[in-house]
């Protein structure tokens, strides 16, 4: 009777320290998902309450994180923080913060400059913008097709794992 409760307290202890210790989504899990570097940060740590309510990209703050389904993302403000804790989904761009032209036209998750963006009808969209390529322009040019072919190409990318 005594060793059957010594291998209980030992097994539950041994479960309790086993599930303290284990490590969280990795920033490798997350990528399909979310836009993140190494360490789970977001976006470059922009702020994304700052494309809805101040139209304009704005970095965020490692005094103000929020940790939202393992990513990790930085607000510019207490204010910002607390709007998207209420919310969190409302102030997301759309495709993880992924180039919105590269899944709508590649269905390819490509990083994004955090300052090339476009709001529409609330949602926020992210482009790739480097070395003369802006895919927001081509995004422009044939928005409608590539806005429901992204929104395809994303469902996909949101049930693999």
């Amino acid at each position: 009777m005594k060793t059957r409760l010594t291998t209980l307290i030992l097994t539950f202890t041994l479960g309790l320290v086993c599930s303290f210790f284990a490590p969280s989504a990795s920033a490798q899990d997350l990528k399909p998902y979310y836009n993140v570097d190494d360490k789970g940060v977001w976006v470059d740590g922009y702020d994304p309450v700052a494309y809805l309510q101040d139209g304009k990209a704005v970095k965020g703050s490692p005094a103000f994180t929020v940790l939202y389904k393992g990513a990790k993302f930085q607000l510019s403000s207490k204010a910002h923080q607390e709007a998207f804790k209420k919310d969190p989904e409302k102030y997301l761009p759309e495709y993880g913060g992924y180039c919105a032209y590269a899944v709508g036209s590649y269905g390819e998750k490509v990083e994004v400059d955090p300052e090339t963006f476009s709001v529409k009808d609330g949602k926020v969209f992210l482009f790739y913008n480097k070395y003369f390529n802006n895919t927001l322009k081509d995004w422009n040019k044939d928005e409608a097709k590539l806005h429901a072919n992204a929104e395809k190409n994303w469902a996909k990318f949101k049930h693999a794992k």
